[in-house]
C-alpha cells in the first residue's frame, strides 16, 4: 500500500492506494498554521487513521510547497512559512518510524499525471499549475526532475519573455512577491487573470466570471483573455525551446477554461524556434486529487 499526503497551507489530505493504484482511504483535515509540531502531529494523525481503516502499513510520500535544499537538508521556498528552515523530512520519518519520500506539490501533481493519468505513457512530462500561483513539475521516465539545487520546475519566477509595452509597463511598477519584477507567475496565474481584468475595466472579478462575460460578448473580458492566452503561450514557449517535453499537462482552476485547449496551441509557433509545434497539451485528468496521488507514487514500481 502506498499513502501520500499533500501538505497545503489551509488543509492535509491523506489517501492510500493499493498496488494497483485504487484508493483506499482518503481523508482531509485543516492545516495546524503556524504551528511546526502540530503540523508533525496531524501528519502523522493521518497516516495512523489510513492504516487503521485499512489494516496495512504504507510507504509515506508527501508533497510539501517548498522544497528541501540538498545542502542544508531543511525546507526553503515554502509558503506556508513555518516549515521554512525545519529538517522536516528527517523530523517526519523519526515520528513515523519509517524512510520518507517528499517532492515539492507541482512536481507530486506531475507524478501522478506521468504515472496514470493524462501524460501515462510519455517519458517527459511537463505539468503547469495555474491557480491563485503558477508553478510548474517536470517528470522524466517516471522520476520527479529536481535538480542540482532543488527548483527544478520553478517557471513561475522567471521572467515573461518577449514582453510588448503594456507587460513592462506592469513589470515596473508591481513588483512580484519574491522581489524580482515582470515574472510569469503576475501574468499566467488566475491572480493574473483577474488582475488584468481589473486594471482593464476597475472591477475585480473571479476567472470564472471573467470566462463568463467574454462567452456573453463583453469586449473587456474578452480583452483580458486574448492577452492571458498570448502570455501564456509566450510563457510555455520558452519552456519548450528548453525543455521540448513529450506532454504538457494544464492542473490548476485556469486549466478548466476549455478555449485555453484550442486558443494557446495555435499560437505557440509564433514563439517556438523553427516555428513547429505538435505538443499535445491536456487537462489534468485526476483534477484537485493529483497532488496527493502523486505523493503516494512518489514510491512507484520502479524506485
Amino acid at each position: 500500500m502506498r499513502i501520500g499526503i499533500d501538505l497545503g497551507g489551509t488543509k492535509i489530505e491523506v489517501i492510500a492506494l493499493s498496488e494497483q493504484g485504487q484508493e483506499l482511504f482518503r481523508k482531509r483535515v485543516a492545516t495546524p498554521r503556524g504551528s511546526y509540531q502540530d503540523t508533525l502531529m496531524a501528519i502523522k494523525g493521518l497516516v495512523d487513521d489510513a492504516e487503521a481503516a485499512t489494516g496495512m502499513t504504507g510507504t509515506v510520500g508527501i508533497g510539501i510547497p517548498g522544497t528541501v535544499s540538498p545542502f542544508s537538508h531543511k525546507v526553503k521556498n515554502a509558503n506556508s512559512v513555518w516549515l521554512n528552515g525545519q529538517p522536516f523530512d528527517k523530523d517526519l520519518a523519526t515520528l513515523l518510524n519509517r524512510e520518507i519520500r517528499m517532492a515539492n506539490n507541482a512536481n507530486c501533481m506531475t507524478v501522478s499525471e506521468a504515472t496514470d493519468g493524462a501524460g501515462a505513457g510519455s517519458a517527459v512530462v511537463l505539468a503547469l499549475i495555474l491557480g491563485t500561483g503558477c508553478g510548474s513539475g517536470i517528470v522524466i521516465n517516471g522520476k520527479p526532475h529536481n535538480g542540482g539545487n532543488g527548483i527544478g520546475g520553478e517557471w513561475g519566477h522567471n521572467p515573461l519573455p518577449w514582453q510588448d509595452e503594456e507587460e513592462r509597463a506592469v513589470a515596473e511598477s508591481t513588483p512580484c512577491y519574491c522581489g524580482q519584477r515582470g515574472c510569469i507567475e503576475q501574468f499566467v496565474s488566475g491572480t493574473g487573470l483577474c488582475d488584468d481584468y481589473e486594471r482593464r475595466s476597475g472591477n475585480r472579478l473571479k476567472g470564472n466570471e471573467i470566462v463568463a462575460l467574454a462567452e456573453q460578448g463583453d469586449e473587456i473580458a474578452e480583452q483580458s483573455l486574448q492577452a492571458y492566452e498570448r502570455r501564456l503561450a509566450k510563457s510555455l514557449a520558452s519552456y519548450v525551446n528548453i525543455l521540448d517535453p513529450d506532454v504538457i499537462v494544464f492542473a490548476g482552476g485556469v486549466c478548466n477554461i476549455e478555449r485555453l485547449y484550442t486558443n494557446v496551441p495555435k499560437l505557440m509557433p509564433n514563439y517556438i524556434f523553427g516555428k513547429e509545434f505538435h505538443t499535445p497539451i491536456r487537462k489534468a485528468l485526476h483534477g484537485d486529487s493529483s497532488g496527493v496521488r502523486g505523493a503516494a507514487w512518489l514510491w512507484n514500481k520502479d524506485t
